[in-house]
Formats: structure tokens, C-alpha cells, sequence
């Protein structure tokens, strides 16, 4: 016994949109054809998140900038990514005990300008490591999951103690 297809009830504006559906559906495969990347498949790339942490011993802007170019520098050599269009999205934390900058700034310094990136404090949880800098990076790779190398630099090595970087 076969399922009937799902249809549901439709409005009078849903008629309209029904009749469109096939034109807009052609036109968006169109654009995505003619895409530079287009003949890529999804094995070849795909976006992938890499972390990394590390610890700023005063809150002074220029040790902030400072530590968030060491370790935005280390997660982009040890992931091997040269091209800052391969970079989709970055955001920085920082524990509450550090508000002298913004450490975007450092990223801006690197010239990845055309990437968006976001600052924000981390949920100050009781007895977490406190000075602490973090960065989340979305990037489009070639790399699987676990080739993706995740960087822990300075005292922020013992937050995780299980990552190959962190030893």
C-alpha cells in the first residue's frame, strides 16, 4: 500500500506560489551553475569549524591584539589555509576580565577585511580559566573533521589536554 504524498491545504496566495515554484526552482539552478565553484563536489569542499583558545596575562589592548594574532596565525598555518577567501566567518571571545579590545582587531591587522567577525564574552562560569581568548573559525576545506587541526596555545593547553595541539 503506497503513502499518499503530503499536500497541504493551500491559501489563495499559495496557489500563486505553486504556479511559480518550477520557474523559481530553473532559476536558482541556473545561478548555482554558473557559480565559479559549481563543479565542485561536496567531497572536495566543505565548511568546517576550527578552534582554538589561548590566555593573555593582563588585560592591556596590546596583549589582547598580540594573542589573538599568535593564535589566529597558528590555526591558519596548522590548518594550512593561506587564502583569506576560504575564511567565512570568525568569532573572538574573551572572558569577562578582558574588555581593553576588541581582538577582531588583530584579524583586521592581518587584512582578512572582507571576513565577517564577531566579539563576544564568554558565560562567566564559576572557577573557569579566567584571561582566556577564544576564536571559532568557519572555513571551506578539503579537510575531514578530523584532520582539522583545533590549537590551544599558552595556558590554555589545559583546557584541552585530549587534542594533539594541546600536547
Amino acid at each position: 500500500m503506497e503513502t499518499p504524498a503530503f499536500e497541504p491545504e493551500l491559501a489563495a496566495d499559495d496557489e500563486f506560489i505553486k504556479m511559480r515554484l518550477p520557474e523559481v526552482t530553473g532559476a536558482c539552478t541556473d545561478v548555482a551553475s554558473s557559480l565559479p565553484d559549481a563543479g565542485k563536489s561536496e567531497s572536495e569542499m566543505a565548511v568546517r569549524g576550527v578552534r582554538g583558545a589561548t590566555t593573555v596575562s593582563e588585560d592591556k589592548p596590546e596583549l589582547i591584539r598580540e594573542a589573538a594574532r599568535e593564535l589566529m596565525e597558528e590555526i591558519l598555518r596548522r590548518n594550512q589555509i593561506s587564502d583569506f577567501d576560504d575564511v567565512i566567518s570568525a568569532v573572538f571571545t574573551t572572558t569577562g576580565d578582558l574588555v581593553s579590545a576588541f581582538p577582531a582587531e588583530a584579524a583586521r591587522h592581518m587584512g582578512m577585511n572582507s571576513v565577517p567577525l564577531l566579539c563576544a564574552q564568554e558565560i562567566p562560569v564559576p572557577g573557569s580559566m579566567p584571561r582566556c581568548l577564544r576564536i571559532l573559525l568557519h572555513v571551506n576545506s578539503e579537510r575531514s573533521p578530523r584532520e582539522i587541526e583545533h590549537v590551544y596555545l599558552r595556558d590554555a593547553q589545559r583546557l584541552r589536554p585530549d587534542l594533539r595541539s594541546a600536547q
